[in-house]
């Protein structure tokens, strides 16, 4: 298929580039408040007549009552769901699917066809959540907790991941850059008219650094490393947003504090045995809840901006 873009040259291929230099960069030189703030165009005023949900599991909301999608692992209790309750769109559209990646914006994923698909000229609000996948969430769960074992006092993870003199979780987030970059111009270039939200990801793991082995089966001084790189990807997102002109909805800041270590009635992120309906590592009900009511604030602070 081919790519669809915008002309790179003037300005705003300058722009382009030297957000995505940063990005490239391991966004190590960029402070999250640097950032600059953008809200795509809107074609209305808080509401969408049409909204257009893309993302991965944690948009789908796998294990959440009621599954809609058992391919997808799609709740109709996930946060565009809830957000389309709140009356933002008269029509609403759900293509979020458990195990997405990037390339799935353009290709079928099983029976389900390419998310962008879902798009028009009459779309009025897009909601895109996605890159853990590209930079390979599941794998890396499954890397450090077999390396616990090793060194549980340690960091066998972080010094696996750097054996080479360079952090690979630093550089895959840093090539899933261009790739977000990519699936923003083509939704820009589907649905010119639209409101473009990109959501980030919430607070999986203590944000203080602390672990919770066997909980979580990391060893202790692993956790402040999958913490940085989980908002290392963050940052990245809120920076390839900007330079597209589309708003970025912080769901870290919001979930602090209910991560997957905490107590069962505290926490909004489920561990990799979960104690509620959910996907292990995946938001439950209560996280879906609170990432819906925070792109709820962003809508609500952008009316009439554009």
């Amino acid at each position: 298929m081919a790519y669809e873009t915008r002309p790179a040259g003037g300005t705003g291929g300058r722009r382009r580039a030297a957000v995505l230099g940063a990005a490239l960069g391991g966004c190590a030189l960029v402070a999250a408040g640097t950032a600059p703030a953008a809200v795509a165009h809107s074609a209305g005023h808080g509401r969408a007549s049409s909204y257009v949900a893309l993302g991965d599991s944690y948009t789908s909301g796998p294990g959440i009552p009621r599954q809609v999608d058992a391919a997808c692992g799609r709740s109709d209790h996930n946060y565009p769901s809830l957000v389309a309750a709140q009356g933002r769109a008269a029509a609403f559209t759900d293509v979020s699917c458990g195990g997405a990646t990037t390339a799935e914006m353009w290709q079928a994923q099983g029976s389900h066809p390419p998310q962008l698909d879902a798009l028009d000229r009459h779309t009025d609000l897009v909601t895109l959540q996605i890159g853990g996948n590209d930079v390979g969430f599941g794998s890396v769960i499954g890397t450090c907790a077999r390396l616990a074992a090793q060194d549980p006092a340690g960091n066998p993870c972080e010094r696996s991941y750097n054996a080479s003199g360079h952090d690979q979780l630093a550089l895959a987030v840093a090539r899933t850059a261009p790739k977000v970059d990519r699936v923003l111009r083509a939704v820009r270039a589907r649905a010119p008219h639209a409101r473009v939200v990109v959501v980030g990801y919430p607070d999986l793991l203590p944000d203080d650094g602390s672990g919770c082995f066997p909980q979580v089966p990391f060893a202790q001084q692993d956790f402040p490393y999958l913490r940085d790189t989980e908002k290392r990807l963050n940052l990245m997102l809120r920076l390839v947003a900007a330079v597209n002109r589309a708003a970025y909805v912080d769901t870290y800041g919001p979930t602090a504090g209910h991560d997957m270590c905490k107590a069962p009635g505290d926490r909004w992120i489920e561990p990799l045995q979960p104690a509620s309906p959910a996907a292990p590592a995946h938001p439950n009900a209560r996280g879906e809840a609170a990432m819906a009511q925070a792109v709820l604030a962003r809508l609500e602070r952008g009316r009439g901006r554009s």
